[in-house]
């Protein structure tokens, strides 16, 4: 019963080290955009033909495909402005599998366009991605 009562009482802290984690990717993937280097972005998106991006193009499937329509709709630096991202939730689902709720907004020479995204997460890579 002790060691319940000690995992119970522990637990939140492991979401924080788990939310932590995820806001780090996301960092991460704001960094290599602002560089203009997508294949570094990618990184925090699981690398799998299972990769499910929703757009507003529509699903865009695989890992591959979705570098791809990212290089096809920002083909330069410029086209790609510089990014900000804002967490806004992080949903536990289980002790594996995390929903993260934010915004997107970009800062471009002629135009700054935004949205909102969601991700599904598991061992801090995006399984998911839905995007407007």
């Amino acid at each position: 019963m002790k060691s319940l009562l000690v995992l119970i009482v522990l637990a939140p802290f492991f979401a924080f080290g788990q939310e932590d984690a995820i806001r780090e990717v996301l960092k991460d993937q704001v960094d290599c955009w602002n560089s203009g280097d997508l294949e570094c972005y990618m990184d925090g998106y699981w690398k799998s033909d299972q990769l499910m991006f929703v757009g507003k193009k529509g699903v865009t499937y695989g890992w591959e495909s979705t570098l791809a329509m990212y290089k096809s709709s920002y083909p330069s630096k410029e086209k790609m402005g510089k990014l900000d991202l804002t967490v806004k939730e992080i949903y536990p689902l289980s002790d594996d599998y995390w929903f993260v709720i934010g915004q997107w907004n970009l800062q471009r020479k002629d135009d700054a366009p935004n949205g909102h995204f969601s991700l599904f997460v598991s061992n801090d890579r995006w399984r998911m991605e839905s995007s407007s």
